[in-house]
């Protein structure tokens, strides 16, 4: 009798074994096609809408998806591809590398989410936080892939490192409403600086580090053909769009929130399995092989992929915060050494993360203007500085006026295409980040200072002592009569001319070009610099 109730224990468990497995076949797809961050059902299995196999109502699980736009089709295979093909060479060498190469994949995947936010939203405003929203998970992913460089400068795979975190900034092409495909072009010179000196260091000791930066240089190849392809002139949306905020939520959350009733077990049943990490609401995967053991043989499956993408900000949880005591740029004394003093003990998980050590690295990958806050113009004297920001263009009754004293100090910063003014006599005048600035000035005491701002002009009427270009492409310099014992000093600065005023006042200008190539050569144990003469 007791035998005949454990068979009919067994029995009823099986079939609720059974019925679960029934209810997970239909959700059961190709992992290689994906559609609006889903998998999609493969093409053999599709029904009428509204009908199963059997001529049945279809359950939703059982609905099939949208096809996917053919943009969002070849990014896939671009990620399934040359991405995957640079994180498997990364998982051969293995350590800081392969974790770095984990991120730089997940920042591929939010850069996939946001090619679907485009074409289901309409375009916001580039200046409007409500773009900078839709645009919030891309860079906090590229984020992850420098603060992996950033915290490990002594590991002697650091130029590894620089290379992805110098490279990582291409996926802004998105931000670039004209010529997307520049900035990649820009993206990858960035890349090279680092990438081709792993090469040097390790073409005669081991090819596959020499493989790895090659891999990694295919990626920006096919993405500027992808873009070249897909956006020739920028970022398409869609102009009869939803919101781009609901938009990110639906993309985030899924084509439905539906899921498929799960079966009751019976009462001496086993407890339903708890639910599966998903990637992007995924279907979860097929059931593990009743011995437990999975038939894959390449670690890097791409489903074992998209589950550690999956888990979200817990991927950075254990990255050390470096304190205020150890950081280079805040103790001036740290630059001295090679490394900065020993912290508190850490785990073995967090060691993979060593301290900061010396070097620097250079700087990184111009941020689009598209992508910054605009902020409103500003002319104020505070003090005795005159502060004229963030003007784009003359301001509606013309070129901007300022009346200086001889205390009183000029900064200009972020002005595009304005003409400035300076009425009298003033101490200084500095410029930074501005394009296509004109300024006309009367006297200064000390020096007018230019930084980062090309095709500058400026005239000077009265007398000035000292002009000092530092990082201009492209300067127009005219001098008057009274200024022209002025010292000019530059430093890495292409096409700067100044103008001369001719021998009679009705005479024109006379331009003469700064040298920009210079010779040097060893005389005697002592260099010598020379400037470089062209004969013809």
């Amino acid at each position: 009798m007791a035998s005949m109730n454990n068979l009919t224990t067994l029995i009823k468990r099986l079939e609720a074994a059974t019925s679960r497995l029934e209810d997970m076949v239909p959700t059961m797809t190709d992992q290689s096609a994906v559609s609006n961050g889903v998998a999609s059902l493969p093409e053999s299995g599709l029904t009428a809408p509204g009908a199963d196999a059997r001529g049945g109502a279809a359950s939703p699980s059982q609905q099939t998806l949208a096809p996917l736009p053919p943009a969002i089709d070849d990014f896939d295979a671009l990620i399934n591809g040359d991405v995957k093909t640079f994180v498997n060479m990364s998982e051969e060498i293995g350590g800081l590398v392969a974790e770095q190469s984990a991120a730089v994949l997940r920042a591929f995947a939010a850069e996939r989410k946001f090619l679907i936010v485009t074409t289901k939203a309409k375009k916001p405003d580039i200046q409007s936080p409500v773009y900078m929203e839709v645009l919030k998970d891309l860079q906090a992913t590229m984020g992850v892939v420098n603060d992996i460089r950033e915290a490990n400068r002594a590991s002697p795979l650091f130029k590894h490192l620089s290379t992805v975190s110098e490279g990582i900034n291409v996926l802004i092409w998105v931000a670039n409403e004209n010529k997307p495909a520049e900035t990649i072009t820009e993206m990858l010179s960035s890349a090279q600086f680092w990438g081709n000196r792993v090469i040097q260091d390790y073409k005669e000791k081991d090819q596959v580090h020499v493989q790895w930066v090659q891999t990694f240089y295919r990626i920006f190849k096919s993405l500027s053909a992808y873009v070249r392809q897909h956006y020739l002139t920028g970022l398409t949306w869609n102009p009869n769009g939803i919101d781009p905020l609901q938009a990110t939520e639906d993309v985030n959350a899924g084509p439905s929130t539906a899921r498929s009733p799960t079966p009751q077990s019976s009462a001496n049943g086993p407890p339903p399995p708890p639910p599966l990490p998903k990637f992007d609401n995924a279907p979860p995967p097929p059931p593990m092989p009743p011995n437990g053991v999975s038939t894959s043989k390449n670690p890097t499956d791409m489903g074992a992929v998209f589950d550690e993408i999956s888990r979200g900000e817990a991927v950075t949880s254990k990255l050390r915060k470096v304190e205020p005591s150890s950081q280079t740029h805040k103790n001036p004394s740290l630059r001295a050494s090679s490394a900065v003093p020993s912290g508190p003990a850490r785990s073995d998980s967090q060691n993979s993360l060593s301290s900061r050590g010396g070097g620097k690295s250079p700087l990184p990958g111009k941020k689009p203007e598209s992508m910054r806050t605009k902020k409103p113009p500003k002319k104020e004297l505070e003090g005795n500085k005159w502060l004229i920001e963030n003007f784009d263009g003359n301001p509606p009754e013309g070129m901007i006026e300022i009346n200086a004293s001889i205390s009183h100090s000029i900064l200009i910063s972020r002005c595009t295409k304005t003409t400035i003014r300076v009425i009298g006599k003033a101490n200084a005048i500095s410029l930074d980040n501005c394009t296509q600035l004109s300024l006309v000035i009367d006297s200064l005491v000390s020096a007018v200072d230019v930084i980062k701002s090309p095709r500058f002009e400026m005239q000077v009427l009265g007398t000035l002592p000292t002009i000092m270009l530092d990082q201009v492409d492209g300067a127009a310099l005219y001098l008057g009569r009274e200024s022209l014992g002025t010292e000019v000093f530059t430093s890495k600065c292409t096409g700067v001319n100044v103008n001369l005023p001719g021998r009679g006042d009705d005479d024109d200008y006379v331009e003469r070009a700064l040298p920009e190539q210079i010779k040097s050569v060893v005389r005697d144990g002592v260099v010598v610099s020379e400037i470089v003469e062209h004969a013809g």
